[in-house]
């Protein structure tokens, strides 16, 4: 089986190098991902400029774009034989909520999907037991073709930051919610000029049981079924009947 493996913490990050590692010893794997940290590039492509791939000493193939750019040249362009899954990640940091909105590990899942592979992002909640992750999405892959979910489905998976021994198990959730971020931190640069940073992302607030956000506080994984289509079916109702008062 081709495996397709991106990220959006770029080419170099020690996450997707774990994830090689592990997946490299059973599976024919094709690494293809940005050539420096994209996170928060959510689903954009690169359409101003030309991409540049670049092979690197241990195989990978870095791109000067977005994740999303990468696993569309990494199944369409880049090699004669195309990928049958994408896994994207390790991410360094978890992606709960509302982070899906912006992550560029989850678009690239997503890309995939939408190029209809399927499609698994992983993420760990922080910067040290990537093997656990790693020998999760392993253990996952092995039965990945035999996973009944609606089309264009991608499996959002976040992973306690714990020696593998010490995860409880593996739980699936919906999305929890985040409040608010906080307000642009400003600043003057030393010629004068006006410059922002960003604020992080909010605090948990929809965070009980069931939530990804419950999941990975009580030790165990999360996995959470994503989907493409975007449209709220209950809304119909309403805004026809709105639209006849007009």
């Amino acid at each position: 089986m081709r495996v397709l493996i991106s990220n959006d913490d770029g080419v170099h990050a020690p996450g997707i190098a774990v994830l090689a590692e592990v997946l490299g010893q059973q599976y024919q794997i094709q690494v293809v991902a940005p050539d420096r940290d994209r996170s928060g590039a959510s689903h954009s492509l690169t359409l101003d400029r030309p991409l540049e791939p670049s092979t690197l000493d241990n195989g990978f193939v870095s791109i000067n774009g977005t994740p999303t750019d990468c696993v569309h040249l990494g199944l369409f362009g880049l090699f004669e034989s195309r990928p049958e899954i994408v896994v994207s990640g390790i991410n360094c940091g978890a992606n709960l909520g509302d982070d899906v909105l912006y992550s560029g590990t989850v678009a690239a899942a997503m890309e995939g999907r939408h190029l209809s592979r399927p499609s698994i992002a992983i993420s760990l909640a922080g910067k040290r037991h990537f093997d656990s992750a790693a020998t999760i999405v392993n253990d996952l892959l092995a039965r990945i073709k035999q996973l009944n979910v609606a089309p264009r489905t991608v499996l959002n998976i976040n992973v306690p930051d714990l020696p593998l021994d010490q995860i409880k198990g593996i739980h699936v959730t919906r999305l929890g919610h985040r409040y608010l971020c906080g307000e642009p931190v400003e600043s003057i640069d030393p010629r004068g000029k006006r410059r922002f940073w960003v604020a992080g992302a909010g605090e948990s607030e929809d965070d009980g049981p069931g939530t990804d956000f419950y999941a990975l506080s009580e030790g165990y994984v999360s996995i959470t079924p994503l989907h493409f289509d975007m449209t709220q079916y209950s809304g119909f109702d309403n805004l026809a009947s709105w639209l006849e008062e007009q």
